[in-house]
């Protein structure tokens, strides 16, 4: 195998597709490998039918080599280590450098080649979830082809029979490979002009997956069920996500995949849109209608589109409040309401370190700052110009502005409001009663009605 080449953006790339030699197109294609979890630029097509590329939120695409008329493309399943945020990495299991691999982006008709070399140290497939193809290309482990044995390269050789978003993972071993982040996107691209396919000016593509990684360690529990703990888009968790950037009126598509084990429902703030792709391909505009939510099941797919025609920064996030939050004792009792007075100063005998937390709710734990084991990411993070977000996982923002270039993905910043438009301090006279409705024990209030149940008389028989 030749030396891997280290993807350094869409020019590096496309010069790399162009200019393979005669005697190297004989030859295994050489991967590409990326080193880092930054939202790469949009890999501009080299070659084959023109297409608008995608934008994959914290991931990239991958490069091809054509080959007298085939796209061919090059996946090395293997370890790798993801930075699902600044300072807290995850042993995962990935494709070309990263967890998830990298998108694959084809051409309605094209016909591709895919190149798998198994670095793992046990067997694998890939599947290519959603994709019409010859069953003995469906990647299923001992129903439809042998398992890649470590060590081994297969090929994958099918067309791209139609146009939508979809998703590749192995079908081996599949429980702990998907728990170890094995998976990746892959767009088709509609060929020609499609009725119920729109041009849109901002197409952003990421997945869901989850893991349970225990405070202070790096590598997955790979035999959790339900209970996961880090929640992300693409393997990365908030405020380490790459915002959605689009210029006021711009229309945006906005493509999901959810390879966790529960579903997810995907809220966007501040616009309605529609969903118009699934599963099985484009929504006919009769059954479209529109939405701020949208839930995608396990095994999913959905593509939403709106005009982003609302200034501001706008919330993008899974609607499952655990979801966006790191990683939570969920073992911990509720400490609402516990009068803990007396009691700090007793324990921190004992534990010199003890703080009260959650008597009041869990908000304080937004700017705590309390030591916490080497490579674990705290439950709330992340902050914004009016403070703590008091947020983590599945939550990223939509950053809309009036004034941005074509092709310009940079975080713009902050945004600044309108004079008078954000939510204010009321400084006049409070509410006269400001005693909660309830401060006594059930039945225990002045006035509560007062029901028992009557004696039995002296016959045995209770009074109705």
């Amino acid at each position: 195998m030749q030396r891997r080449h280290f993807f350094a953006g869409a020019a590096a790339t496309a010069v790399a597709a162009a200019s393979v030699s005669r005697v190297a197109i004989a030859a295994l294609p050489e991967p590409a490998s990326q080193s880092n979890a930054e939202t790469a630029a949009p890999l501009v097509p080299p070659n084959g039918r023109p297409y608008r590329p995608v934008v994959t939120l914290n991931g990239w695409t991958t490069p091809w080599r054509m080959n007298n008329g085939v796209k061919e493309f090059h996946l090395v399943a293997e370890p790798v280590v993801r930075e699902v945020a600044p300072g807290f990495s995850v042993n995962m299991w990935g494709y070309n450098g990263q967890s998830p691999g990298p998108t694959i982006e084809v051409v309605e008709g094209d016909k591709v080649r895919i190149f798998v070399t198994n670095r793992l140290p046990e067997h694998t497939t890939v599947h290519w979830h959603g994709q019409r193809l010859p069953n003995g290309m469906d990647g299923i482990g001992g129903l439809t082809q042998p398992h890649i044995a470590p060590g081994k390269t297969f090929v994958y050789e099918f067309v791209a029979r139609r146009p939508g978003t979809f998703m590749y993972h192995p079908h081996a071993d599949e429980m702990t490979q998907m728990a170890m982040g094995m998976m990746g996107l892959w767009i088709t691209h509609p060929k020609n002009a499609h009725p119920l396919i729109a041009n849109v000016d901002r197409d952003y593509a990421f997945l869901l997956s989850a893991y349970d990684v225990e405070p202070g360690s790096m590598t997955p529990r790979v035999n959790e069920m339900t209970d996961f703990n880090i929640w992300t888009f693409n393997s990365r968790v908030f405020p380490a996500i790459t915002p959605l950037v689009a210029k006021q009126n711009d229309r945006v598509r906005i493509r999901v995949g959810n390879l966790t084990m529960t579903n997810h429902p995907i809220h966007v703030h501040g616009h309605e849109f529609e969903v118009t792709g699934t599963d099985g391909g484009p929504v006919p505009k009769s059954a479209r209608w529109p939405e701020v939510t949208t839930d995608v099941a396990v095994g999913q797919m959905r593509q939403v589109e709106f005009v982003a025609d609302e200034l501001g920064d706008w919330a993008l996030h899974c609607h499952k409040s655990h979801h966006t939050m790191g990683a939570m004792g969920h073992d911990v009792p509720t400490m609402i309401g516990v009068d803990h007075r007396g009691l700090v100063a007793k324990i921190q005998k004992i534990v010199p370190d003890y703080m009260v937390m959650g008597e009041r709710g869990m908000g304080d734990m937004g700017a705590m700052e309390m030591p916490l084991p080497d490579n674990t990411f705290p439950m709330m993070t992340g902050t914004g110009p009016f403070g703590p977000l008091e947020m983590g996982g599945m939550f990223t923002t939509l950053k809309v502005r009036a004034h941005l270039g074509a092709n310009d993905y940079r975080d713009p910043g902050a945004f600044k409001h309108p004079q008078g438009t954000v939510a204010w301090e009321w400084t006049g006279a409070p509410l006269a009663d400001s005693t909660a409705p309830r401060q006594t024990e059930p039945g225990k209030a002045p006035g509560a009605p007062s029901v028992r149940k009557p004696a039995a008389d002296s016959s045995g028989h209770e009074h109705h």
